[in-house]
């Protein structure tokens, strides 16, 4: 009993400093510089950028040195640095990792004292995983936020334009007036532009921030109404209206699919959870899974069927619209 509290212990300190380390880990002014940074970044990649000046940087992706080593010879930890921006996070990509590491091997090292080997892996497995999926789901709720009150910004940009207005005059009060986190992106947008990047590599900066097929409508029909001509006011007014119809059809396949959603979450977490349960009320009942030599055998399949059936059921009440 004191081995376990003292690995509890161990587990929740160092996730608290974790955490305290994501919350504080850059300040305001150095967070506008990284910002105005990746800018340049995302725009040279797409060719050269006639700044007078070459900027060359090598952002740390942890504080640790050989953590940071190692993560940049990793292809993932760019798309994990790109979905921590996408989230509205701070902490880098070594500071996700690292938290993973500390809840995968906690959680391992306490169900292995009471579980087999089998069990502990899996157990360590899921607990790692849990920050990446705190990091995806605050990304997408974050870019359902922005798709949702993207129509309004648009709106306050045809009014800014009809007023006579410059377009760069319209982003910079859509980046005072909108809601986040339609402000903060429209700001950087803004931001970008003062800081001396063409108006093509700033808007494309915007869809790569913010991977949404309305942003990727509003920056095509900016970029072919700046080359070919045309009334930018009704062009906006059009999108605005196309993504407001877009998002009433996707709230009724929501409402019509509610059912088939909450039927195929139970039929997801039912297994795993009701054998959670029997491993907490009869540790004994369960246990013959793990003794017996045909146990393990029996795990695997049921979870690799499982899987199947859970990827079948997601698809089928996904619908993309």
């Amino acid at each position: 009993m004191a081995l376990l509290l003292a690995l509890v212990t161990f587990v929740v300190a160092t996730v608290i400093c974790l955490l305290i380390l994501v919350s504080f880990s850059t300040d305001k002014s150095q967070e506008v510089i990284q910002h105005r940074m990746e800018a340049v970044r995302r725009a040279e990649k797409r060719g050269p950028v006639d700044l007078g000046v070459q900027l060359v940087r090598d952002e740390l992706l942890s504080s640790v040195p050989p953590l940071n080593r190692l993560l940049m010879r990793w292809g993932w930890s760019s798309r994990l640095k790109d979905y921590l921006m996408q989230a509205g996070m701070r902490a880098r990509p070594g500071t996700i990792v690292m938290v993973c590491g500390v809840l995968g091997f906690g959680v391992f090292i306490i169900t292995r004292i009471f579980y087999p080997l089998p069990a502990a892996l899996v157990g360590g497995a899921i607990a790692g995983s849990l920050p990446v999926f705190f990091v995806v789901m605050k990304r997408k709720r974050r870019l359902r936020r922005f798709e949702e009150h993207f129509p309004e910004a648009l709106d306050l940009l045809n009014r800014a334009i009809r007023a006579g207005h410059a377009f760069t005059t319209g982003l910079g009060m859509i980046a005072t007036e909108a809601p986040e986190p339609i402000a903060g992106e429209f700001r950087a947008t803004f931001e970008e532009q003062n800081f001396g990047l063409p108006l093509r590599d700033v808007l494309q900066n915007l869809s790569d921030r913010v991977p949404l097929i309305d942003v990727r409508f509003f920056v095509t029909a900016l970029l072919i109404q700046k080359e070919t001509g045309g009334n930018l006011s009704e062009i906006l007014d059009g999108l605005a209206h196309v993504i407001r119809d877009r998002f009433r059809i996707y709230r009724e396949v929501r409402v019509k699919s509610a059912h088939g959603r909450l039927t195929a979450g139970v039929l997801i977490a039912l297994p795993p959870l009701l054998v959670l349960a029997l491993m907490v009320i009869n540790p004994h009942y369960v246990r013959v899974l793990f003794d017996d030599p045909i146990g393990p055998k029996i795990l695997w399949g049921a979870a690799i069927w499982q899987s199947i059936g859970s990827f079948l059921l997601w698809k089928i009440i996904h619908i993309e619209v």
